[in-house]
């Protein structure tokens, strides 16, 4: 469970997750085999106790005081969030008359030390714009823009789309209240405790989990469960056996770690974390590059580019382009589906009312149901759009042997001003999940990912850094819009542009216009 990873030279261990699902267990004493259902329930009361008494921690705790001192209060606390919080003494207690061993109070302690440890950053950035305050999240000055990221810890970096959403959210309390809130924790109230037990807060006497010895494909895992819900004593816990299949993304040879277990569905999720070897990327000395943009016709336009020693930057190819257009329009579609539910579903919550057995109380619980159907569904189909997207760029960039991906950074991309239909599509596109997951494959495969500013990375043509126009259609020259730019050759602009605008600002060498690829004549040069 907790052996060393052997590492060859040129290779880095890379800890990354997969998921699991457990379908029956076998409790040990007796031999009962305790189904899918079963399993759940046993499961189910655990985390309600783990739940219970994180819940109480994060009450008692949701202050800027305790924070503080968790977060950064001068004392140099343990990285795992259980042992912090037994450094300060903040202890759990299940509720009277129930019985849990040491490790159940760990995984309670976990969770609410890593809610209370996320909540400092929320908090000093809270802070820095309530001291700039008064400001208007839209009409900012670059002036005030400096000041709010000064008073920011690394808010240089900051993406304004999360202080412009923080400053809606001080905006709509002080609409509400009259005045503004002190900091974030009258802000938002404690977060919710999740139901799941954090088995990694555990050691062998709560959990273990070994691989199968005949089959590498099979884990074994072994955990402590309760036989009722409110267990008065030791006598009323279990050791139970089950049986995990390990996805086939899970190599022979990577070392496994407890998981987490989630209910979802009547059914018992395991996020099985395990440690395995990659190739290492490199952070400079790249010749090759990938520059993937983010488009709306084409939701990922990419070209390459190879850098050489005298500065010059060639192309290679013509560029590439992912198009989920039936993808987008489904999801399109699916989401005005969802809104028309949520709307139906609210006047008949304002119908019913306060009034016991009312008569459209058995519809309401249907389009509720409906409604949650129809956001896993969209769920189902963002993960999907961007897991096959991320895997698309990272294979483009394995066949032309880039070791670098320039990824244009639009964390701070708003919509708006490009017409109702186009912002809504922005707003919809997965850009975040695509990024993540195009780290994830390529780190897999030893190539290096890095974001890059927007800024004129669609104004200019890559071949001859002519101005674009941006027209609504090829057809309409004189009518702006943003569904097409005016050039030739523009189908691959963006990302040939953000790569070799990429590769001019790492190179000593003032970058030059991008040209077909020749028979090299040169050494190429290093980024």
């Amino acid at each position: 469970m907790s052996r060393k990873l052997p590492l060859g030279d040129g290779e880095t261990a890379r800890t990354a997750y997969a998921r699991g699902l457990l379908r029956a267990g076998v409790v040990e004493q007796t031999g009962e085999v305790l189904s899918a259902a079963v399993l759940a329930q046993r499961v189910g009361w655990a985390a309600d106790l783990v739940s219970g008494m994180a819940a109480g921690l994060l009450a008692g705790h949701w202050n800027a005081a305790d924070v503080g001192v968790l977060d950064a209060g001068g004392r140099k606390l343990p990285s795992n969030a259980w042992m912090a919080l037994r450094r300060l003494g903040w202890t759990a207690v299940p509720a009277a008359g129930v019985r849990v061993n040491d490790r159940i109070v760990r995984m309670a302690q976990e969770q609410a030390g890593r809610a209370l440890r996320s909540a400092g950053w929320r908090a000093e950035l809270t802070s820095a714009v309530l001291q700039t305050w008064p400001c208007d999240s839209g009409r900012r000055t670059p002036e005030e823009w400096d000041r709010v990221r000064e008073a920011v810890p690394g808010g240089r970096y900051l993406p304004s789309s999360v202080i412009r959403s923080r400053t809606r959210q001080i905006t709509a309390f002080l609409a509400k209240n009259g005045r503004l809130p002190a900091d974030v924790f009258e802000l938002e109230a404690p977060p919710r405790a999740a139901r799941m037990l954090l088995l990694s807060a555990c050691d062998g006497q709560q959990a273990t989990l070994e691989r199968g010895e005949d089959d590498p494909q099979r884990a074994l895992l072994r955990l402590q469960l309760p036989t009722r819900s409110d267990p008065r004593s030791y006598r009323d816990w279990t050791w139970v056996a089950c049986s995990v299949t390990l996805p086939p993304t899970v190599p022979p040879g990577a070392v496994l770690h407890l998981p987490t277990l989630r209910i979802t569905g009547g059914e018992v999720r395991a996020d099985l974390a395990y440690t395995h070897a990659v190739p290492r990327a490199r952070r400079s000395g790249h010749t090759v590059a990938l520059g993937v943009d983010w488009g709306l016709n084409t939701l990922l336009p990419a070209g390459a580019a190879r850098l050489y020693d005298d500065g010059h930057i060639t192309a290679l190819g013509h560029g590439a382009q992912f198009r989920a257009a039936g993808i987008l329009a489904r999801q399109h579609r699916l989401r005005r589906l969802s809104e028309h539910l949520h709307s139906k579903a609210d006047q008949y919550r304002r119908l019913i009312g306060d009034t016991a057995g009312h008569p459209l109380t058995g519809r309401h619980n249907v389009l509720v149901e409906e409604t949650r159907r129809v956001c896993d569904r969209r769920s189902n189909l963002n993960d999907a759009l961007a897991r096959a997207a991320a895997r698309w760029a990272v294979d483009q960039a394995i066949a032309v042997r880039a070791t670098v991906i320039y990824l244009e950074d639009l964390r701070s991309m708003e919509a708006g001003g490009m017409g109702r239909t186009h912002n809504t599509r922005l707003s919809q596109t997965v850009r975040g999940q695509i990024a993540d997951r195009i780290r994830h494959f390529a780190a897999e495969a030893g190539i290096a990912v890095v974001t890059v500013p927007p800024r004129n990375t669609s104004r200019h043509c890559p071949r001859c850094l002519t101005p674009l126009r941006h027209r609504k259609a090829p057809d309409r020259p004189t009518t702006t819009g943003w569904k097409w730019a005016i050039c030739p050759d523009r189908t691959d602009a963006a990302g040939r542009v953000t790569a070799t605008t990429a590769h001019g600002s790492a190179s000593p060498h003032a970058a030059s216009p991008t040209r077909p690829e020749p028979s090299p004549t040169g050494p190429p040069g290093r980024w």
